[in-house]
């Protein structure tokens, strides 16, 4: 059996400052040390219980946020950006599917580092009119190929959330309480430690069963993005599947949902950015 594990920043334990997310920020290295340990710990959690592989994507801005220098030898690690499917690329090969430090969606109040998919590009999407959570996307991304998530990891918000709603069946650890954008409460690392080794028992336990299930979007697939700047849907419009429906909005119809994300990581690509990080999943 193999693991696919999408590893996110935002969600992790302790990430509170802008510092700690981009790789010339003050804090990196402190983020980079937990996304790194976070990682490790479930990896060793899964092979402990029967899959051979473990498959990470670094999944966090350019996507080189977590340490390789001590990766046990059961373990690919795909970096780097632009890639096919971003966050989720490598997910057809795995069996199971685990996204580690994910975070609330666009416009959640009172959670750190809201955002979906791209903070300096993206205001708010929409799959088949479901306001859409990075957690929301990849899921259905996985399920296309008719992979399960069985285990979310991040903030109390999103787990509550979008989690909760649409993938009830995966296993849930709380990584982070958000109090607002910029502050949040988390458990100590070992607690961490435990509480994700716990729950990756349970999660292979209900996945060994058929207790999983694979999030399947209905198709053809209607995307709506709301961008942060007018001149950002004056790139998109120029793509004649796109309709313009004002002046911060569009929307398009894709035949299933990875050609829908490969249409949304253009636009993002593409859009002039209001801030220097142009992706920042």
């Amino acid at each position: 059996m193999r693991v696919f594990i999408s590893v996110d920043m935002e969600g992790m334990p302790f990430i509170a400052s802008g510092e700690h997310l981009h790789v010339k920020g003050a804090l990196f290295s402190e983020a980079r040390r937990i996304a790194t340990k976070i990682t490790l710990w479930c990896a060793e959690a899964f092979r402990r219980e029967g899959f051979e592989e473990v498959i990470v994507a670094d999944s966090h801005g350019p996507m080189i946020t977590l340490d390789v220098e001590n990766l046990p030898e059961y373990v690919k690690l795909t970096r780097g950006f632009p890639r096919p499917l971003s966050m989720i690329t490598g997910v057809e090969k795995a069996d199971a599917v685990v996204f580690l430090g994910y975070h609330s969606k666009a416009g959640t109040p009172r959670s750190n580092f809201d955002h979906t998919y791209s903070s300096a590009t993206i205001d708010s999407v929409e799959i088949n009119g479901i306001p859409a959570s990075e957690f929301l996307l990849n899921a259905y991304v996985a399920g296309h190929f008719n992979k399960p998530v069985i285990l979310v990891a991040g903030d109390q918000a999103l787990l509550e959330d979008d989690v909760a709603k649409y993938a009830p069946w995966s296993v849930r650890v709380v990584l982070k309480e958000s109090h607002s954008r910029f502050a949040c409460t988390s458990p100590s690392l070992e607690k961490i430690r435990k509480e994700l080794e716990k729950a990756v028992a349970e999660a292979s336990e209900k996945f060994k069963k058929g207790e999983m299930k694979a999030l399947k979007a209905a198709y053809p697939v209607e995307v709506k993005i709301r961008f942060l700047g007018t001149e950002m849907a004056d790139i998109a419009e120029l793509l004649p599947i796109i309709e313009r429906i004002d002046g911060k909005t569009v929307k398009y119809t894709a035949k299933d949902i990875v050609e829908a994300y490969k249409i949304l990581e253009l636009l993002v690509a593409a859009a002039p950015k209001l801030y220097p990080y142009s992706v920042m999943p």
